[in-house]
């Protein structure tokens, strides 16, 4: 459930008209899905009109199940955007305060400085030094993590990395603790207050987080090469028992197109709270880091949105301030669709 990180393309390559965007995207994906370094679903929109909408590859390997545009393709870390959605409603409505901290919301936290030091921002941001998630003991308790409360219950006296705010350091724990603070003032749980706050304002009918023993129709098999030299296989072993507030959800192209539109329009948060997600606020990794969005330079232009990677999937949502919209799904290591999503990046019209 890493994010998946780019850094900014050399202002060299030329800008497309749409159509010849299409035809060049449409070729550069063809290729590289040929040599089998390409799995999964691309779109490109322009506001809600989608002007290239295609699959590649194979769902299910075993199977021989094609992808399609209503594939659900596992996301890693592009969860963290519907997660601080959800905490900027609770800013919006005055239960929350972006500089409060973690204790006034789980005053039971059992670490003093985490529990009084680290402020919601903080973890919005990355900078709270709260620590990631993956450690040997997430690989020997991988599936009996089943609620945010458990992983609290693993980490939850872990010390402080550094002051928070004192530097941006990728932080998955940061986001299951926004997962445990939305439970909590919500007073339901994460799911169902991100499917009702979320998922159903936009219209996102194929998203969710479903446990992954449980049936899902058309969600793809994730396959990967990593310790397992050259041959694809399935990456079910690496999988935690469901995605969380950090990541590991599932979605659609088509239905990561209605949230961007969703979240463009203000129909996820007012003005003024949508603006805040999208603002550069601290220098990271090749881009900046707002609250839950991350701003990336593509050939000049600034796009925000989020990636997400992990063995046996990958992603990239991109919001341009042309009204393009690039989504990219792959059912693969990364970086196989970030490698896609900047090459069509760095060649959408500018207007």
């Amino acid at each position: 459930m890493a994010f998946a990180l780019s850094a900014p393309l050399a202002q060299t390559t030329p800008r497309l008209a749409a159509a010849d965007l299409v035809a060049a995207a449409r070729e550069e994906v063809e290729r590289r899905a040929q040599r089998d370094a390409f799995s999964g679903a691309v779109l490109i929109a322009k506001g809600e009109r989608p002007v290239m909408s295609a699959a590649y590859g194979l769902a299910d390997r075993e199977r021989q199940v094609a992808n399609t545009v209503n594939t659900r393709f596992r996301l890693g870390s592009m969860n963290k955007m519907f997660t601080a959605v959800a905490i900027l409603s609770f800013v919006e409505a005055g239960k929350v305060a972006l500089d409060d901290p973690l204790g006034r919301h789980l005053p039971d936290y059992p670490e003093p400085e985490v529990r009084s030091k680290v402020t919601v921002r903080h973890l919005l941001m990355h900078t709270g030094g709260t620590g990631d998630i993956f450690s040997p003991q997430f690989f020997e308790k991988r599936l009996s993590l089943r609620t945010h409360g458990d992983y609290l219950e693993l980490y939850g006296t872990r010390p402080l990395l550094f002051e928070p705010g004192a530097e941006w350091r990728y932080s998955n724990y940061g986001y299951v603790l926004l997962g445990a603070i939305i439970e909590r003032v919500s007073g339901r749980g994460y799911y169902e207050y991100v499917r009702d706050r979320v998922y159903a304002r936009a219209g996102m009918s194929s998203t969710g987080s479903e446990p992954e023993d449980t049936p899902v129709p058309e969600r793809s098999v994730g396959y990967t090469k990593r310790g397992s030299g050259q041959t694809w296989v399935s990456n079910v072993n690496t999988l935690p028992y469901r995605g969380m507030a950090a990541g590991g959800g599932y979605s659609t192209t088509t239905d990561l197109l209605r949230f961007a539109n969703a979240l463009t329009s203000n129909r996820l948060l007012k003005a003024e709270h949508t603006a805040s997600l999208m603002a550069a606020a601290v220098p990271a990794a090749g881009g900046s880091y707002g609250l839950g969005f991350m701003g990336r330079d593509f050939n000049g232009v600034r796009a925000f949105g989020h990636g997400g990677g992990a063995p046996g999937m990958n992603g990239e949502l991109l919001i341009f301030p042309s009204g393009y919209v690039v989504v990219v799904l792959a059912n693969m290591d990364p970086p196989a669709a970030t490698e896609v999503a900047r090459f069509i990046a760095a060649r959408l019209p500018v207007k």
